[in-house]
């Protein structure tokens, strides 16, 4: 058994410890995003060389496992800088009920994303959006997703316009997300947790609500005087400094490191 296909079976293994059952069809469909991305790999860089024999925990798994924090009520999503259709083309196989759009800028990545997503034959081939993040049409989804694409306070920048009033963005960070999280609420008022990753004791992913420039926060607490307060949370626990595979993780996976509300400044 190669080691591509010994990685689906554990990531198959590692859902069913997430809770989500997935189906033949949906699996065929991940099949067909990894054996596409195998062969386009060999022209143009989808994802890093070295990570291909691990694709289906590196970066299937580690997709995938957003499936546990999407609304069941959501009915859109947007993936900015889809790349190599992670975590895109991941959640059109996992959730196709949902309505996907999948913004890149460069050309070809965008043709593979649309070559995958016809041979995935998903029930709803996601609309793929050639372009620059911030000159794109605004989507107006209810979940935004990256991953690997910038740092958080310009992903919330780029985020934005492609958000209704409620949505949630969902954000994986590596081992640096605390410092990030700093720099970004000097300009941002966040609502959010940070979620373990299943792959990866370092890091996590952001699951952040209808968050505002602090430039508005502050003029809307000044409009109403002193009344106004956020009940503001602790501090989220230091992380464990270390990388380990799904198979000797120590933590519950999918666990959120604190309770609902504003990270604090």
């Amino acid at each position: 058994m190669s080691h591509i296909q010994s990685g689906r079976d554990l990531f198959l293994r590692e859902m069913r410890q997430l809770g989500v059952d997935v189906s033949r069809e949906t699996r065929d469909q991940l099949e067909a995003l990894v054996n596409t991305l195998v062969r386009w790999q060999k022209a143009i860089n989808l994802v890093g060389r070295t990570t291909i024999e691990g694709i289906w925990t590196r970066h299937v798994l580690d997709s995938a496992q957003l499936t546990i924090l999407v609304p069941q009520r959501a009915k859109s999503l947007t993936d900015l800088g889809s790349g190599g259709g992670f975590p895109g083309l991941v959640m059109a196989a996992m959730r196709p009920d949902l309505d996907i759009t999948l913004i890149e800028s460069d050309a070809r990545k965008a043709a593979f994303l649309g070559e995958a997503g016809r041979r995935m034959e998903l029930e709803k081939q996601p609309k793929i959006v050639i372009g620059r993040i911030e000159a794109a049409a605004p989507a107006k989804a209810d979940v935004v997703t990256a991953r690997a694409l910038a740092p958080l306070g310009q992903l919330l920048e780029w985020a934005q316009p492609h958000r209704t009033d409620n949505a949630i963005c969902l954000f994986h960070k590596g081992k640096d997300w605390k410092t990030e999280l700093a720099e970004a609420m000097k300009d941002w008022d966040i609502p959010g947790q940070p979620f373990n990753s299943v792959t990866d004791l370092d890091a996590v992913i952001l699951r952040i609500g209808a968050y505002t420039a602090t430039s508005v926060r502050r003029r809307q607490s000044k409009g109403r005087g002193r009344q106004d307060h956020d009940g503001d949370l602790p501090r989220h626990g230091a992380g464990r400094g270390r990388r380990a595979s799904p198979a000797d993780r120590p933590r519950p996976p999918g666990q959120c490191l604190d309770q609902p509300g504003r990270f604090k400044k």
